[in-house]
């Protein structure tokens, strides 16, 4: 190649022409040339010579295109490969041609390139499909065939589709292969898939089987089992005879084929049956031409001239509809008035005189319009509309997927641009929205190598003889969920049993060896043990791993096998129902409210009642002492007072109301303070944490420590802690002591440790969302298989039973105090009888004061009448009649009746003395009775 690129350089850069051939011909010439370049012997050159041939007749044969001048195209056979295929090129371009079709190969299209951009010449390849021959380098250089970037789309959305993450490239290794390969990585990066190994193949014709079966050697050790072969037709079945003969095709296989093959099936079948038997199940892409009727008709009439002999594929096609674009662009150009014309390239006179004779080849004057005309060129060809996208790429690219079935092959879907998957035609689809859901992409059931329809995994673990590497932390503390057996490598646990159970259900081996992490002093850190994965020290890691942001975005989980999350653990104390525990319903406040609105209230009525109704009326003192009554019976709906005005009932109507819901609410909440046990804790959660500086422990390797640093609180506030018995010790000194205020840690853990420590409770809410999980690499299928079992695990119960085996403890002793809060004792009602007790010495107290002040009385009127000498007795049966003697209601009448008579009205001052005439001696008959 190095004299490839001599030459070239000599070409392009250090030569001057000479004086050289220059034909100006008329603006409608009676001839244009053109040339056609490729391989005649190969599977493409055989139906493209034919093709060409038949597309040029019919060029000359329309009066309407091209009008008076006849197109010939000159074909020459070229070598496939880029040395002599260049040669051949520069050979062929000493002829004054003003387009070339072809050529064939991707190799030899990027060396004749720099020339074509050199003299002006445009290049239409019907079969280079190398996608970098699209690029701005390569102006003069058209692409009249699908470019393998859409051919590595669709193979990369089949690949996404089924589901499968890894792919193997197997590809000839120049730039046709190297480039599509290249493609194929970018489109699966894509969609977060990758190829996981790429192997190339010699281009020459010296490859052996025996250099084929090393490739494929090193391939069957591989992981993946998604193989996408990439190739010219020779190797490519040399490559399927190699596999079929190492077991590789097939059960568990995957083979995805270029069209490459179609190329193939399409112009030589029916293939030999030996053929066919080592390509059973291979999927296989094939660039899409619609059915119309032009297709139809050159269809049949390509059986007549081939006799059957040789079948029609996609690049006969495009070959045929490249000679029609070359005649609609020239006639557009010789309508805009163009001339064929060429002139000598200057740089090439340095070479004058050699035996190259390179100043043969000259500059074509009217290039940049001809190119301009073929590039805006629309019509509709056999491969249906034929147009050029901005990028130099055909519109609407579209391929078929086939299967390699028997002794045939079956379509099995559609892949286009416009809406990839698909059963239905491409062409069905352009009139409706696109549609890219994975909902929407559809295949057709497809026969698997091995003969199976089920779709295969897509991988297996590298058959190399070694074992995944899986990490497990050496914990210190909380050892139920994962320990060390002294000893060995091997551990226990609840985390270990449920990696067993999930790997036992899985319908292949995982062979695998446990590797320990950590000193055996303190717990290890997570996130360090899951980075090791990324870079080779571990295949997986499985233990106690929180999923959190920043290890997910390096390694992927499994689905989570326990749930988890942060929360908060304080110490506490018991609210006993004491003695005063009926104030406690309601705050201090609110009994300063309901008291304020009893005397409102019972003020209100009076106004209202007090001009009316007769029971609001009295001395002062009687009318306060009616308020205050009148505002507390209305508590327990006990008033006896009447109300008469409409206003008063009202708002007495509108105070039971209140006065009911308070009296529910009171006895719901008061029962709720008998009968459950109630806590407190001066900590309420996270955020009461956030606003004070006291210390917070978190346990040693645990991802708490940087939550806790994230959301804003200092690092010199974190306390490590590295076992329950630590916990349990700081909680209990507290702040001032040396300890912590709470400890934040994950739930798993804080129900382990709360089983057997009582005076610690959580508080608040959990304040993260997470899980366990086993880590692996990114796109890792044990992964996705390791979370069906999992899942599995979930549904049949066997998930909980290993939890109950290690996770299982006995309740802690505070739920039977919890229970006994349930029965209610003397010390939550003393306060109550207290009071009760107080009120009924106070009015005994006071009642006994006044039948005292009344026995001194009786006792000094005694005294006066009987002398003193009355008898102890006589004193003592005095104080008894006192007590026993019913008080005398005519007093209390009397002041009512001078209350009456101070309010009677003046209309009836005629009456006053009669009534006090009849009322005198009424009183004087009382007060003799007195």
């Amino acid at each position: 190649m190095n004299v490839v690129w001599v030459l070239v350089v000599c070409l392009l850069c250090f030569g001057a022409g000479s004086d050289g051939l220059t034909g100006k011909g008329t603006s409608r010439p009676a001839v244009v040339n053109v040339g056609g370049i490729f391989t005649f012997d190969s599977t493409i050159g055989r139906v493209a010579k034919i093709a060409i041939q038949e597309a040029v007749k019919d060029v000359n044969s329309n009066s309407s295109l091209l009008r008076g001048t006849k197109l010939i195209v000159k074909l020459q056979n070229s070598n496939c490969s880029g040395f002599l295929g260049m040669v051949g090129a520069l050979k062929f371009m000493e002829t004054d041609v003003v387009a070339v079709i072809g050529p064939q190969s991707s190799v030899v299209a990027h060396t004749i390139s720099h020339v074509a951009n050199e003299l002006q010449v445009p290049f239409l390849s019907f079969a280079a499909t190398d996608p970098t021959l699209s690029s701005l380098q390569f102006p003069y250089f058209l692409q009249t065939t699908q470019s393998d970037l859409y051919q590595m789309t669709a193979t990369a959305e089949i690949v996404e589709y089924y589901g499968w993450k890894e792919v193997i490239a197997i590809f000839v290794d120049d730039d046709y292969g190297r480039n599509g390969v290249s493609a194929l990585d970018d489109a699966l990066a894509a969609r977060r898939c990758r190829i996981s190994y790429k192997a190339g193949i010699s281009p020459g014709a010296t490859v052996t089987r025996g250099d084929v079966m090393d490739v494929l050697v090193k391939v069957a050790l591989m992981e993946s089992r998604i193989i996408v072969l990439h190739a010219y037709p020779t190797l490519g079945f040399m490559v399927f005879s190699v596999a079929h003969y190492l077991g590789m095709m097939g059960d568990g296989y995957v083979w995805i084929s270029t069209d490459w093959l179609t190329s193939v099936l399409d112009s030589s079948s029916p293939l030999p049956q030996d053929k066919m038997d080592i390509m059973q199940g291979v999927l296989v892409l094939r660039q899409h031409t619609p059915e119309s009727e032009n297709k139809r008709a050159f269809s049949s009439r390509w059986n007549k001239l081939t006799g059957g002999s040789l079948g029609l594929n996609s690049y006969a096609l495009h070959a045929y509809d490249t000679v029609w674009l070359v005649a609609h662009a020239l006639d557009s150009f010789f309508n805009q008035g163009g001339t064929i014309s060429f002139s000598n390239d200057t740089k090439l006179q340095s070479v004058e005189g050699s035996n190259l004779h390179l100043e043969a080849m000259s500059i074509f004057d009217g290039g940049p319009l001809l190119l301009k005309n073929l590039l805006q060129s629309d019509f509709i060809g056999l491969t249906g509309p034929f147009k050029f996208n901005p990028d130099k790429s055909l519109v609407r690219p579209a391929y078929d997927i086939i299967n390699v079935i028997g002794t045939g092959f079956r379509r099995v879907g559609y892949w286009s641009n416009y809406s990839g998957l698909s059963v239905s035609t491409p062409e069905s689809l352009y009139s409706r929205p696109p549609n890219r859901s994975s909902t929407n992409q559809k295949l057709y059931s497809v026969v698997w190598p091995g003969n199976n329809v089920q779709k295969p995994r897509g991988w297996v673990f590298p058959n190399n003889g070694k074992q995944l590497r899986i990490g497990v932390p050496i914990r210190v503390s909380y050892r139920e969920f994962v320990s060390q057996i002294p000893g060995t490598n091997n551990f226990k646990g609840f985390c270990i049993d449920v990696f067993t159970a999930a790997v036992n259900l899985l319908p292949y081996a995982v062979p695998h060896q446990f590797v320990p992490f950590g000193n055996g002093h303190e717990n290890p850190s997570y996130t360090e043990m899951v980075k090791l994965i990324t870079t080779g020290n571990f295949d997986g890691v499985v233990g106690d791993i929180a999923i959190v942001t920043n290890r997910t975005r390096v390694v992927d989980f499994t689905q989570p096998y326990a749930a988890s999350g942060l929360v908060v653990v304080a110490p506490f104390k018991k609210l006993n129902s004491g003695g005063w525990a009926f104030l406690r319903p309601f705050s201090g406040q609110m009994w300063g409210v309901i008291t304020v609105f009893f005397l409102f209230v019972g003020m209100v009525v009076w106004v209202l009642e007090h001009r009316t109704n007769d029971e609001f009326r009295g001395p002062p003192k009687q009318q306060l002492i009616t308020i205050l009554w009148f505002s507390l019976s209305t508590l327990f709906f006990a008033h006896r007072e009447n109300t008469v005005s409409t206003l008063g009932r009202m708002v007495l109507i509108i105070w039971l109301f209140v006065v009911l819901i308070i009296n529910s609410s009171y006895t719901a909440s008061l029962t709720s303070i008998f009968t459950v046990q109630q806590l407190y804790s001066p900590i309420k959660g996270l955020e009461s944490l956030k606003e004070t500086d006291e210390p917070i422990g978190f346990q040693v390797g645990s991802f708490a420590e940087r939550y806790l640093e994230e959301i804003g609180i200092p690092k010199s506030r974190l306390v490590s802690l590295g076992s329950p018995e630590q916990y349990a010790t700081a909680l209990q000194r507290g702040p001032g002591k040396g300890g912590v205020a709470a400890v934040v840690d994950e739930r798993p853990y804080v129900e382990l440790f709360l089983s057997n420590q009582c005076k610690f409770r959580i508080v608040g809410q959990e304040f993260t969302k997470s899980g366990w999980g086993f880590a692996f690499p990114r796109d890792s299928p044990l992964a996705v298989d390791l979370s069906t079992a999992i899942l599995t695990l979930s549904e049949n119960g066997d998930l909980q039973r290993i939890h109950d085996k290690w996770l299982s403890r006995s309740a802690c002793s505070l739920e039977n105090a919890e229970l006994e809060s349930d029965r209610l004792h003397l010390r939550s009602f003393s306060g109550l009888f207290l009071i009760c007790g107080i009120a009924c010495f106070i009015a005994l107290l006071i009642y006994f004061l006044q039948i005292m002040h009344k026995y001194r009385q009786a006792a000094k009127a005694e005294a006066v009448s009987d002398g003193p000498t009355t008898s102890r007795s006589k004193r003592l049966q005095t104080l008894l009649s006192l007590i026993d003697e019913k008080a005398d209601k005519s007093r209390r009448d009397s002041k009512r009746r001078k209350i009456d008579r101070s309010v009677s009205d003046e209309n009836v001052e005629n009456d006053s003395g009669r009534d006090s005439r009849w009322r005198e001696p009424q009183v004087s008959s009382q007060n003799e009775v007195h």
